[in-house]
């Protein structure tokens, strides 16, 4: 039997096969076009995943990307079994071969047994022979490669496209935790916003994003720079400015900010033992916004708590995954069904 774990994220797709590692990362996201024939609509998938992507700002008009995952529930319960099924194809997981294969979905803390019905929905549509489920907060720990076990307590913040999940656990379970619909997204829509208003550039989601992976940083005195291109809003012609990263580093504080402010609030509730187990081993961080030059170094400050930051960040969540995978024991401890 086969076993798969998989963090289908907003904004990512991982799968993780043990033995092999991640044999997937692409965007979330299918581009249909919509047909209305006899006042029906009908839908025909153009791409899938990256290529969908690519197309974002760029489709003809009849044409739209959706993402069918949003905030850890699935808001297109179809599409995602598509693009589900898409990437299973993929890592040559046939429909054979998904009957004989088990998965485990990693989901945000504090979801709801409805969502976790239409995961298994998807995962039936495309033949998977089993599925399980993990939360984040233990999948994104073990991905750091340590043990989790009933005396130490842990503490995990996990940054995601549109969700952040907050949670202090041990090998009982969740101690405290939440998660928030605050991530990555929401600095690209600030990033698009704050060059609209104080640029006089329109720039779409894809190029934000690039801008906030490629300068920025919550290095105070970093001056990274690069051209972005766009058009001004005031005449509709193509433009192009440059833009450093003191310039965008209120924007990216802003939501930062916010969501240490959630981390505050769960480790002010903790009980005192585990506030110094906490104090002790530190904030295990993950998600791919971590990668930021300077933001691991950021939330310590203001903390003043010690953090603890896995070499690839954004794939701590799915590697965890696949470590529950590799042993029975983890399995049953870390899982539902």
């Amino acid at each position: 039997m086969k076993r798969i774990s998989v963090d289908l994220g907003s904004g990512v797709t991982k799968i993780y096969m043990p033995g092999c590692g991640v044999v997937l990362m692409e965007a979330t996201c299918i581009a249909v076009e919509q047909h209305v024939e006899n006042g029906e609509k009908t839908l025909t998938v153009k791409a899938y995943g990256d290529k969908a992507r690519a197309l974002s700002g760029r489709a003809a008009q009849n044409t739209h990307i959706v993402n069918p995952v949003f905030e850890g529930d699935i808001v297109h319960e179809n599409l995602a079994a598509l693009l589900l099924g898409y990437f299973l194809e993929k890592i040559e997981i046939t429909k054979r071969k998904a009957a004989r294969t088990e998965v485990v979905f990693i989901l945000p803390c504090g979801v709801k047994s409805v969502v976790k019905e239409k995961y298994a929905r998807i995962a039936a549509e495309c033949g998977l022979a089993a599925v399980y489920f993990t939360l984040t907060p233990f999948a994104a720990v073990l991905g750091h490669n340590v043990a989790i076990n009933e005396s130490t307590p842990m503490f995990c913040l996990d940054i995601g496209h549109s969700i952040t999940n907050v949670a202090a656990l041990s090998q009982d379970g969740i101690i405290s935790g939440l998660n928030v619909n605050l991530g990555g997204g929401n600095i690209d829509v600030h990033v698009i916003d704050y060059l609209a208003e104080n640029q006089n550039l329109k720039i779409g989601g894809l190029t934000a994003e690039k801008l906030k992976n490629t300068v920025g940083s919550l290095l105070e005195d970093d001056n990274k720079i690069t051209v972005v291109e766009g058009r001004e809003i005031s005449s509709g012609a193509p433009a192009s400015i440059a833009v450093n990263s003191g310039q965008i580093y209120g924007v990216i504080t802003t939501y930062i900010d916010k969501i240490l402010e959630y981390v505050t609030l769960v480790l002010s509730k903790l009980p005192a033992e585990v506030s110094s187990a906490v104090m002790h081993g530190g904030i295990y961080l993950s998600g791919g916004l971590m990668k930021m030059d300077g933001l691991a170094e950021y939330i310590e400050s203001r903390l003043k708590i010690a953090v603890n930051l896995p070499e690839e960040p954004q794939l701590a969540a799915v590697i965890g995954g696949g470590t529950i995978l590799a042993s029975d024991v983890l399995l049953d401890r870390f899982t539902t069904e």
